[in-house]
């Protein structure tokens, strides 16, 4: 899922739709409901730019990196 969330409609084809339970609407992860919408599971894969927006905006450290980027670890 991607973008804003329509909680609305999200909840009506849970509620409604597949007839969940509150709760077990509530328990599901996004991934799981999407498979039960009959939606594609999964995300697209992760590439390189999207790995290194995400280690310029979350940095764990100059040892992470070089882990990350194919040294070894240790």
């Amino acid at each position: 899922m991607s973008g804003p969330v329509d909680w609305p409609t999200l909840m009506r084809a849970g509620l409604r739709g597949l007839g969940l339970r509150p709760a077990e609407f509530w328990a599901l992860t996004p991934a799981e409901l999407e498979l039960m919408l009959g939606q594609q599971a999964g995300v697209a894969p992760l590439k390189r730019e999207r790995l290194d927006a995400l280690l310029s905006a979350h940095p764990d450290g100059a040892q992470a990196r070089k882990e990350c980027d194919g040294g070894t670890i240790g």
